[in-house]
């Protein structure tokens, strides 16, 4: 009985299709089949003609060879035609080893019970009568091995996971169904580990499928902060926190959710969606990383137990709008040449926007004399070109955007939408004004820096858009250095 399960991997066409060489493997058991059957059909002709030659035993018994040839080339060609199928669907949907293998036994044991039946003559009923005692004795010995037969057949009858899907089983057993042969379904790990798992456990445990149907799924991180902080503030801090990373689709959108109050806080639940479960744990990394540096920025912390609250520093965080604008103020590059006096100025004169989530805070080509210190929430960086409305870039605390308009006067360049609830500080030209005037050389500084931002800004979202669509002439610093000290009349 030829190997079939060994056969080499046939060549797709392009198409899909199964190629001319493909095809030719059928041609050997098709032409054996065929030959066969049609010498069979002849029995008649080799007795009368084959017989007085060689004899009325050597007749019958090339007329029985030549039926079991028959029966067995059909099997074959049949196991062939199993494989194109198998390698025509190889990519698209991978059929699991065992069907294949069920297939093929079931294709030769029609064969055998042929040629048992046909060409031997023998009482196949009676033979499967009198082996009852075998069977039942090979089945209690192998009963766990049979029972995992079974289970391996239900499983690719009901297709709870295929290849290729991230399952988990109990008890904490995670991997990506690599092979589900006879008697076991094998694993892969995230840490590249082998994990083989017998049919009758996968089958018979509750089942986690990651990657079914398709769409991905969700999962959360948890985080308790103080219960003093209001929640509409922390809801607003964290959404923006995973609206902000790149990993995390936008759709369907993440939300925050209030978990639990406890003696420590109160505990909320970030709630994203994961595309492949092998990137999970990268995920996650990402969205508490995320969620760390906003609070940072906001000036909170998770909280802490409250017996060890006189180990925090709260006593260091501002809490009033000017504070918070003057830490932010401190970390924006294009304001670090300015004494700490000329800092505390422009926060006491700075505006506190709360901007409701799909509001515009600017619009672009529109004028504009002012700049926008990020204080809460995400933003989305939208530019038309076109007719095309491109998403540019997403921002959180403590960026900036408007400087241009600010330092120059010239129109916004793009359109910057609240993704969440936000809360942004205005700063106009006119609290910029007074310093400059005083410190006239800070405009160069200023030039300096901002033709700094404005190449890293093209750089990015040249990157993250159309390149065609983004792009801009290029300012030189002095041509900056030029118009700053014209729209402020230095």
């Amino acid at each position: 009985m030829p190997d079939s399960s060994r056969l080499a991997p046939l060549p797709i066409g392009p198409a899909g299709a199964p190629s001319r060489p493909s095809l030719r493997l059928l041609l050997v058991p098709a032409l054996l089949t065929i030959g066969a059957s049609v010498a069979t059909a002849q029995r008649p002709w080799l007795a009368g003609h084959v017989a007085p030659v060689v004899g009325f035993m050597v007749a019958d018994a090339l007329s029985m060879l030549l039926a079991v040839a028959a029966w067995l080339g059909a099997a074959w060609l049949g196991s062939r035609i199993i494989d194109l199928v198998v390698a025509r669907n190889a990519r698209a949907t991978p059929m699991p080893r065992l069907a294949t293998d069920l297939l093929r036994a079931l294709i030769y044991g029609i064969a055998v019970l042929g040629i048992l039946a046909y060409v031997l003559g023998q009482p196949v009923t009676g033979l499967l009568a009198t082996s009852g005692v075998l069977i039942a004795v090979l089945g209690f010995a192998l009963r766990n091995m049979i029972a995992d037969i079974f289970s391996g057949i239900a499983l690719n009858i009901e297709h709870p996971y295929r290849i290729g899907d991230w399952i988990e089983l109990p008890p904490g057993i995670t991997g990506r169904v690599d092979e589900i042969n006879w008697r076991a379904t094998r694993l892969v790990a995230l840490d590249g580990t082998t994990l083989t798992v017998p049919n009758g456990l996968a089958a018979g445990s509750r089942l986690i499928n990651y990657s079914q149907p398709g769409s991905g799924f969700r999962t959360s991180v948890s985080i308790t902060l103080d219960a003093d902080i209001p929640v509409p503030r922390a809801k607003r801090i964290l959404l923006s926190a995973v609206v902000c990373c790149d990993m995390i689709p936008a759709e369907p959108r993440p939300d925050v959710i209030v978990e639990s109050v406890t003696l420590h806080g109160v505990a909320y639940h970030v709630r994203f969606w994961v595309k492949d479960y092998a990137r999970l744990a990268s995920s996650r990394d990402a969205v508490t990383t995320a969620i760390l540096e906003q609070l940072s920025r906001a000036g909170l912390e998770p909280s802490y137990p409250k017996q060890e609250a006189a180990r925090t520093h709260r006593a260091t965080i501002p809490t009033t709008p000017e504070g918070l604008g003057r830490e932010l103020l401190s970390h924006v590059d294009l304001f670090a040449a300015f004494r700490e006096d000329e800092l505390a100025e422009l926060a006491a004169g700075m505006h506190l926007r709360h901007i409701a989530a799909g509001d515009a805070v600017v619009r672009q080509d529109e004028t504009g004399t002012s700049l926008f210190l990020v204080a809460e929430g995400a933003l989305d960086v939208r530019g038309s070109f076109g007719g095309r409305t491109i998403l540019l870039d997403h921002m959180g605390p403590g960026e900036v955007f408007g400087e241009m308009s600010l330092l120059t006067g010239q129109p916004r360049s793009a359109s910057v939408i609240a993704n969440t609830d936000a809360m942004v500080y205005e700063l106009d030209k006119e609290i910029l004004d007074p310093i400059l005037r005083r410190r006239p050389e800070l405009a160069s500084r200023l030039a300096d820096l901002m033709g700094l931002r404005q190449r890293r800004n093209d750089a990015h979202r040249r990157a993250s858009a159309n390149p065609s669509a983004t792009a801009a002439p290029a300012v030189v610093d002095h041509d900056l250095l030029a118009r700053l000290k014209t729209f402020f009349k230095l």
